[in-house]
């Protein structure tokens, strides 16, 4: 059956169309999958000349080679501000000094404040008016035993709380914060006795500082005797750390806060030199009551 229309649509053709990439015309790929590629150089190469002109222009800028210059000169100079400042609360160059220890030192000392009774030579080796660096001199004081000594007095302070079941984080907070507390007002009370007693000695803050601090070894010692063995150990261990801390720190200040008498050498009578050893005896006293004090509670 034929339709009106079905001879005219069998007389209409259809248009000849062809598609880029298809097979009625092989002249090339479709756009889809033209090769861009070279396009891609071009920009990039274009964009590597443009970036090195600009670096060029702004080398050959003398503005922005004055410009550079004077950011440099300004960071240094801040640098330098900002060290002296630095320096100014926090002698940074100063506690080098206290921290020039070797390993062979370390053990000497720690020798030394536990057993002090044998040895004989207690003045400090100076060069050029400068005293030699604690790792060349064992009566140098440092800073770096009594740091190590109270961060090892700490954690030992949590073993022992551990063991008892009594371990908490605000208990060992409230031990370092205590003993810190009292170390200061430690050296405080000698500076002010020092003052007081109006002392012309080389003794600085830091050597007061270092010397307060040796006493951790001890504590430490009696700390773990104690809870090795039990609390008798504990005492008998404590006592000796004491009696050889005080004997390391009398034979150490007398050279210091005695030191007009030890330069005239002779014995000066007097009541200003005997203040001078009532405050020697003072601090060296006052050494095991700190130790006992901070340590008593740790062993049960």
């Amino acid at each position: 059956m034929d339709y009106p229309n079905q001879s005219a649509f069998r007389q209409r053709k259809l248009p000849n169309v062809r598609m880029r990439g298809s097979p009625m015309d092989p002249s090339g790929p479709s756009p889809l999958f033209d090769d861009t590629s070279a396009g891609v150089h071009k920009h990039e190469h274009m964009g590597k000349g443009q970036d090195a002109y600009t670096g060029q222009a702004f080398l050959s800028d003398p503005m922005s080679n004055l410009a550079m210059a004077y950011g440099t000169s300004l960071a240094s100079h801040g640098k330098e501000m900002m060290d002296k400042n630095l320096d100014r609360f926090i002698p940074i160059s100063k506690l080098k000094y206290y921290f020039a220890v070797d390993t062979v030192y370390v053990g000497k000392k720690l020798g030394l404040l536990v057993f002090p009774y044998m040895h004989e030579n207690w003045e400090v080796s100076y060069q050029q008016d400068t005293p030699v660096a604690p790792r060349f001199d064992i009566n140098a004081p440092d800073l770096y035993i009594p740091v190590m000594a109270f961060i090892t007095y700490i954690l030992v302070a949590g073993l022992a709380l551990g063991t008892q079941n009594r371990f908490s984080p605000e208990i060992l907070g409230m031990q370092a914060s205590s003993a810190l507390v009292w170390l200061i007002i430690e050296v405080l009370a000698v500076l002010l006795s020092l003052y007081l007693v109006a002392v012309n000695t080389d003794l600085t803050t830091i050597d007061l500082v270092a010397f307060s601090g040796y006493k951790y070894v001890g504590m430490i010692v009696g700390v773990v005797s104690g809870l090795l063995f039990g609390r008798t150990s504990y005492y008998l261990t404590l006592l000796w750390c004491c009696i050889s801390i005080s004997v390391f720190m009398i034979r150490t200040l007398r050279l210091k806060i005695l030191s007009e008498a030890a330069a005239e050498g002779r014995i000066v009578r007097g009541a200003k030199n005997q203040l001078r050893m009532y405050l020697t005896m003072s601090i060296a006293a006052a050494q095991p009551v700190f130790m006992y004090w901070l340590t008593f509670h740790l062993v049960r």
